[in-house]
């Protein structure tokens, strides 16, 4: 039986911004908040490879719990990787720390599609006990779950790891659009039924990650992507929880995110808000978009850029602050705990 998500949650700020409806202040979370830049991740983290760490259920509580008690976010992201579904359905991938995930036998041809079986919550189980262990844990805090999106996914399988220049996914893509299209029908099948598992298991929110399609024009991801991405959203579009859709260096792509089926557009930091609002009309909330590298900078820099951001934010009809991408790893802890307090503090309504 789903168990949906705590009815507080609804009254959120994060979750009322996405619903564009009024809020105390401003939500804050933070995109790879989950670890990375906390000793006590790196701790609990030591000697357990990434897809297993992924794949223990108390491991995944702990690890996505340690940012909401450090920094005091309004909400959770779920601890995973966007190829933990993949890898629960049998495809041969490891995520090699330096590198990222790398794919034994790369998608090239149509008997290479045998790899990708529909996924099953029977697929996931370890998703749906550590999503329930976490909604008990976090009461009025939301639970953000998470997928790769199908154009993501599917240039790490084809290229078989990290690409800077996409060809061979590009190469396909152009080169033999039916099978590119048989590929991303699998893949947002896929995405779709791992946001719905973690939805179905209480999550508030989920977010779809198109990390990469900003390597793409605005024609090539209307025709080869888009419509794959609005698949995977709407696998939960009965569910009553709000979609983000975020991808990097789509500053030309926002308003065809939105229409792929979210009530909030992820904004990197290439990409002013109030240009990001005015691309996108009333219809969607928006999320981001300080950059992480001014993370580093001195604090009365960071600290006039954060509040530029939340003044931007006031001009759209729903803002989650975020960084315009992930926390870098370096970056030091208590600043991120900072600037939490400090949205807060210059964006409190009451």
């Amino acid at each position: 039986m789903p168990t949906p998500a705590p009815p507080s949650t609804r009254q959120s700020d994060l979750v009322r911004a996405a619903r564009r409806e009024s809020v105390t202040r401003t939500p804050v979370w933070f995109m790879r908040q989950a670890g990375r830049s906390l000793p006590e991740y790196r701790a609990v983290r030591e000697g357990i490879p990434m897809l297993e760490s992924c794949m223990r259920p108390d491991l995944v509580t702990e690890i996505t719990l340690q940012p909401v008690r450090r920094h005091g976010v309004d909400a959770a992201i779920f601890f995973s990787d966007i190829v933990v579904p993949l890898k629960a359905i049998g495809v041969d991938l490891d995520i090699v720390p330096g590198v990222g995930p790398v794919v034994a036998r790369p998608i090239r041809s149509a008997a290479d599609l045998d790899q990708l079986v529909p996924l099953t919550p029977q697929h996931v189980p370890f998703v749906t006990e550590a999503v329930q262990q976490l909604v008990r844990e976090l009461g009025d805090i939301p639970l953000i779950g998470f997928a790769g999106a199908p154009f993501t996914l599917a240039s790490y399988l084809v290229e078989g790891g990290p690409s800077k220049n996409h060809e061979k996914t590009k190469a396909l893509m152009h080169g033999d659009p039916g099978l590119w299209d048989a590929l991303c029908a699998r893949l947002a099948q896929i995405s779709g039924e791992f946001l719905r598992v973690q939805a179905q298991a209480g999550a508030s929110a989920v977010q779809l990650f198109d990390s990469w399609a900003g390597a793409l024009s605005r024609a090539d991801y209307a025709a080869r992507a888009m419509p794959h991405s609005a698949v995977a959203l709407g696998a939960v579009a009965d569910l009553d929880v709000p979609r983000i859709h975020f991808g990097v260096g789509t500053g030309e792509l926002l308003a065809l995110m939105g229409q792929a089926g979210a009530e909030v557009v992820g904004v990197d930091y290439r990409v002013s808000l109030t240009d990001a609002v005015e691309r996108l009309g009333p219809t969607y909330a928006v999320q981001g978009n300080l950059d992480p590298a001014l993370l580093f900078a001195p604090w009365d820099v960071l600290e006039r850029r954060v509040r530029e951001i939340v003044e931007e934010g006031r001009l759209a009809p729903g803002h989650i602050f975020n960084l315009g991408h992930g926390v870098l790893p370096s970056v030091d802890p208590d600043v991120l705990t900072r600037v939490t307090e400090l949205v807060h503090e210059c964006s409190s309504r009451r």
